[in-house]
């Protein structure tokens, strides 16, 4: 089991898509007008078509379940502030840094933060998360596969989104 450490920290990063918003919508049934209708959008303070905010917290999961602490990673808690809207089309920068580790049980607080491509905090909390042993043991004793070798034919990712991890 990989030791977790306070300060470790990692990052997740990904271009949002209006597909996203239509998967989001398929999947909670959020057909809210700030993220479907141009002139709805365009006259509520955003200015234009928003992302839901499941979308953007959703890199957090990802970051959480496959990065830090990986994968067996479930929230318990979480608490975020969404700070500035996403637009299809940004770029979006999860990280999670390592605060504090429980030695009695697999359970790590973090702090967790979103920016955008202009380095804009859009989302900003904490977290904390239970990381089933079982799966970690089980997980990290596999070789992580690299930036490369997930780009590689066969490792498709769809929208050309990148899910580059950076250490």
């Amino acid at each position: 089991m990989t030791a977790l450490e306070v300060g470790r920290s990692d990052r997740r990063t990904r271009t949002v898509t209006q597909r996203d918003i239509a998967l989001f919508t398929a999947l909670s049934g959020d057909h809210n007008p700030i993220h479907y209708d141009v002139e709805v959008a365009r006259a509520s303070r955003f200015g234009s078509l928003v992302v839901q905010g499941g979308v953007t917290s959703g890199l957090l999961n990802a970051l959480v379940a496959e990065q830090l602490p990986g994968p067996g990673s479930v929230f318990l808690e979480v608490s975020w502030a969404f700070l500035a809207p996403v637009r299809p089309g940004d770029r979006i920068t999860a990280q999670a840094t390592v605060t504090s580790v429980r030695t009695d049980k697999p359970v790590t607080s973090l702090a967790t933060r979103i920016t955008n491509q202009e380095g804009v905090v859009v989302l900003d909390g904490t977290a904390v998360v239970w990381r089933d042993p079982t799966v970690a043991a089980a997980t990290d004793d596999a070789q992580p596969l690299s930036a490369e070798k997930r780009r590689s034919p066969g490792n498709h990712h769809p929208e050309g989104n990148s899910n580059d991890r950076h250490h």
